[in-house]
C-alpha cells in the first residue's frame, strides 16, 4: 500500500483543480477520510485475521462496493446534513432562520467525489510493488487484483516506516503520485479560460 498520507493526494488534487468554492470544506474532509479509511482494515492483524481472508488487509474494505457505500453515505449527508452553507454567517438580523435547500447537483457531486476518493485507494494499492492484490470485486469475487504496471514502492507497516525503507517509499510516492497529480492540476488550471471581467457601465 502507499502510505496513509499519500492516499489523501487524490482528494486534495481534485479540490485544487476545482473552481474556488466548488468543493466545500466538509466534502473535502469526507473525501480525505474516504481515501484513507480502507486501511483501517490493518486491525485484522491485531484480530489475527489472515491477510488473504476476505476481511483481511486489502480485502472487503478495498472493494468498489465499499467505495459505493461511502459514496451513498456522503450523498445522504449532503442531502440531509449539510444544508447550512459552510461560509461565514451573516451578522445581519433575520426575521426567521433560513436553511439552504440541498440541490440534486450538490448531492450527485458529493456522491461522485467521495466514490472517486474511496476507489482511488485500492487502485493506488494495486499499483504497488508488494503485498497481496486488492479485492476490488468483493463480495462477488475474492480474487486479489494487481495493476499491470506497479511502479509504487509498497509501504512498510508502522514499526518499519521510520527507517530507510520508509524514506524510500515516500520518495517513490512523491515520484509516482504527488508529482504527477500536481502536474495534472497545474496543466488543468493553465488550459482553463480566463474568466471575463465585467465592465463598468459607461
Amino acid at each position: 500500500m502507499p502510505s496513509i498520507v499519500t492516499h489523501a493526494a487524490v482528494p486534495l488534487a481534485l479540490w485544487c483543480a476545482a473552481d474556488r468554492g466548488r468543493i466545500p470544506p466538509w466534502l473535502l474532509a469526507a473525501g480525505v477520510v474516504a481515501a484513507m479509511l480502507p486501511d483501517a482494515d490493518v486491525l485484522a492483524f491485531v484480530l489475527h485475521i489472515p491477510y488473504a481472508d476476505a476481511f483481511g488487509h486489502r480485502g472487503a474494505s478495498h472493494s468498489l462496493l465499499f467505495a459505493g457505500v461511502l459514496a451513498v453515505l456522503a450523498a445522504v449527508w449532503a442531502f440531509f446534513g449539510s444544508g447550512r452553507p459552510w461560509s461565514a454567517v451573516s451578522c445581519q438580523p433575520r426575521l426567521a432562520p433560513t436553511r439552504a435547500r440541498p440541490t440534486m447537483a450538490s448531492t450527485v457531486q458529493a456522491t461522485v467525489f467521495v466514490f472517486i476518493c474511496a476507489a482511488s485507494h485500492p487502485l493506488l494499492d494495486a499499483m504497488t510493488s508488494g503485498g497481496l492484490g486488492v479485492a476490488l470485486a468483493w463480495p462477488w469475487s475474492e480474487h486479489r487484483f494487481f495493476a499491470p504496471w506497479r511502479p509504487i514502492r509498497v509501504s512498510p507497516f508502522a514499526p518499519q516506516f521510520f527507517s530507510a525503507r520508509g524514506a524510500a517509499t515516500l520518495l517513490s510516492e512523491l515520484r509516482w503520485v504527488w508529482l504527477p497529480l500536481a502536474t495534472a492540476v497545474v496543466a488543468w488550471k493553465l488550459i482553463q479560460p480566463v474568466p471575463a471581467v465585467p465592465r463598468e457601465p459607461s
